[in-house]
């Protein structure tokens, strides 16, 4: 690459562009306006940049852009939802209006990426599939094509659909780890519907978490405008590779009042990660896990454990037989890196940990007793869920699962109630499906090792804190 060149270029093509613009300006003068010394002038042909500048071409994306959009589709989903009518039941009602409908259709638009031309693989976001009954796609050419449903991957974001064309255009992945703060990007989606769209930037960061709502995180923030639709196009960098999909947009006002330059984009080698589990493990993902309980550090707890500020993970419990009790962790290690990256608190190590994948090797960067300790541990698999049998009788029928991740980035903490059998005792005492346990007389927890470890001795009274919605109450267990 030859810098100079390139920066006359910019310089000369933005020179001319003032030049073309003042001449366009004068141009649409009326001849009452015109001076006659600028009567006497020739019109301008036209207010086009130059080709070329000097002998060199004025940079563009569109050679990169005409192999990258035939790669990024449109995606169409239609969802049948029963209408909630307190009288459809009432005999006189349904006679007198028999025509009402008792369900309606709903749709959405949203934006996918071709990564595979030869297996026709799509990835798109989960929000943009999720509860869907029928999902297509439109491709560049014109096609519409139903698309077969692989998997997805709630906590990530990440979904995968296979469409079965011939004469398909992929985009190859990056490696999204090389990236860094200021390199060029561009989006290419289907914002509000209206047809293909392709903006630019820089990405503004890497690495980031801690937005309220969103699953597992390590973002990619961007300025190029990304907005309702762009969920699940590409965010591609100057040579035409993915480098990740587009998911989400930052507001004050809402997500359909309009970009303001803070775009977050799921990194490329992450997304490529959850595509081969979900292709592997007939699309489920399956996570790895340490096995412990932690918490955030207190500055009183700081100056008790001697760190020299309030961050890190602190271990309040080790689960028998999990890779944090194999590597040697212990109740008051403060967990300070993992694999070389940050860890501020609970929330980080959680994220961390829900982004790697069964058998990672993870080197851990510890403070025990005011002394810095290195321990490597191997993460495990995490149990997805639990029957309420297997812990107390009481709870037979009901089975409890792992909170969503992004229940718990909205500061929630617990388990989730994902099935309850009908006239099974769980129903008889009132549990429902999606009630959100969060403290029980059993014994306190943060997820679902710790509710089942929770049970070691079964409490006298079981009663159960639940959140139901908007509401909140104790259960109490027969």
């Amino acid at each position: 690459m030859r810098p100079l060149p390139t920066l006359l270029t910019l310089a000369l093509a933005a020179a001319f562009g003032g030049f073309a613009a003042t001449a366009i300006r004068e141009g649409l003068q009326t001849p009452a306006e015109a001076s006659p010394a600028a009567a006497a002038l020739p019109l301008p042909i036209a207010g086009a940049l130059p080709a070329s500048v000097g002998g060199q071409p004025v940079p563009s994306l569109a050679p990169m852009l005409q192999r990258v959009t035939p790669a990024v589709v449109s995606v169409h989903t239609k969802q049948t939802v029963r209408i909630r009518n307190p009288f459809a039941n009432d005999p006189f009602f349904r006679r007198m209006f028999p025509n009402i409908p008792q369900e309606r259709i709903n749709e959405s638009l949203g934006s996918g990426v071709i990564i595979d031309a030869k297996n026709g693989y799509v990835l798109t976001n989960h929000h943009v599939i999720e509860g869907a009954d029928e999902v297509s796609v439109t491709l560049a050419d014109g096609r519409t094509i139903k698309a077969d449903f692989v998997g997805s991957d709630p906590d990530t974001d990440i979904a995968l659909m296979r469409v079965p064309a011939q004469n398909l255009s992929a985009i190859s992945l990056a490696d999204s780890d090389a990236l860094r703060v200021g390199d060029f990007v561009v989006a290419v989606g289907n914002p509000f519907g209206i047809g293909q769209t392709v903006t630019s930037g820089i990405v503004s960061a890497v690495g980031r978490s801690g937005l309220r709502g969103l699953g597992y995180q390590n973002f990619i923030q961007t300025d190029a405008s990304i907005n309702p639709g762009n969920s699940g196009g590409a965010l591609v960098n100057l040579n035409g590779e993915l480098i990740g999909i587009n998911t989400a947009s930052f507001n004050p006002q809402g997500s359909m009042a309009g970009n303001i330059g803070l775009g977050f984009a799921i990194p490329a080698n992450l997304a490529r990660n959850i595509k081969d589990q979900l292709i592997a493990n007939n699309g489920v993902v399956r996570r790895g896990s340490l096995g412990l309980e932690s918490q955030d550090v207190t500055p009183q707890l700081a100056a008790g454990l001697k760190l020299g500020e309030p961050r890190g993970a602190l271990v309040s419990r080790v689960f028998a037989g999990s890779a944090a009790a194999a590597a040697g962790l212990k109740p008051g290690d403060v967990i300070l890196t993992a694999n070389g990256q940050r860890v501020d608190g609970r929330d980080a190590l959680r994220n961390f940990e829900g982004l790697q994948a069964i058998g990672s090797k993870i080197a851990l960067e510890v403070l025990r007793d005011g002394q810095p300790l290195q321990l490597s541990a191997s993460l495990r698999e995490q149990a997805k869920a639990v029957a309420g049998a297997d812990l107390d009788a009481r709870l037979g029928g009901a089975t409890f699962a792992e909170l969503p991740e992004r229940l718990r980035q909205s500061g929630f903490s617990g388990v989730v109630v994902e099935s309850v059998a009908r006239g099974s005792r769980a129903e008889k005492n009132d549990l429902r499906k999606d009630d959100v346990i969060v403290a029980a007389t059993s014994g306190q927890f943060d997820d679902l090792p710790g509710f089942r470890a929770s049970f070691t001795r079964a409490p006298a009274q079981l009663v159960l804190r639940i959140v139901r919605g908007n509401r909140r109450g104790d259960l109490q267990m027969q």
